[in-house]
């Protein structure tokens, strides 16, 4: 019985380190990457409709907890708070003031709207609420 018992802390152990391993993996692997765009929730126009000529692209910075990018035309900066898979935007501040359209209006709106994240199984970072999927964004290579 004592072998029993021993090996079922010895099981539950090892399944709990993978899975904090797992978690704290997945948020290192949205630092150090701009991530674009490539899809957003919500509006009758379609995407293409939305960005013609440019994706909205965000990157996070660890160290002053904030993300920067571009809307597709102007430039903005938010703090954010991460807890987890748990993660809030503050309001966005724009750096430029180009009128861009229906696009930029409904990526900061949706922006402001996220609650959680997560990475897919082929490397795209999912922003979400509660558990719907509101942006998904893959590595952007270009920028």
């Amino acid at each position: 019985m004592k072998r029993h018992t021993l090996f079922l802390i010895a099981l539950i152990s090892v399944f709990m380190v993978s899975c904090t391993t797992n978690r704290m993996g997945d948020q290192s692997k949205i630092y150090g990457n701009a991530w674009e765009l490539e899809y957003v929730t919500g509006p009758r126009i379609a995407f293409q409709g939305l960005f013609p000529e440019e994706k909205p692209v965000i990157t996070f910075n660890k160290s002053m907890n904030t993300a920067t990018g571009t809307t597709s035309c102007n430039g903005y900066n938010a703090a954010y708070k991460m807890n987890g898979k748990m993660i809030s935007f503050e309001d966005p501040a724009i750096t430029t003031m180009r009128y861009c359209g229906d696009g930029e209006i409904i990526f900061l709106k949706t922006m402001k709207e996220i609650t959680n994240y997560r990475m897919t199984t082929d490397g795209r970072l999912e922003l979400l609420m509660n558990d719907i999927v509101m942006m998904r964004f893959k590595k952007s290579f270009s920028r």
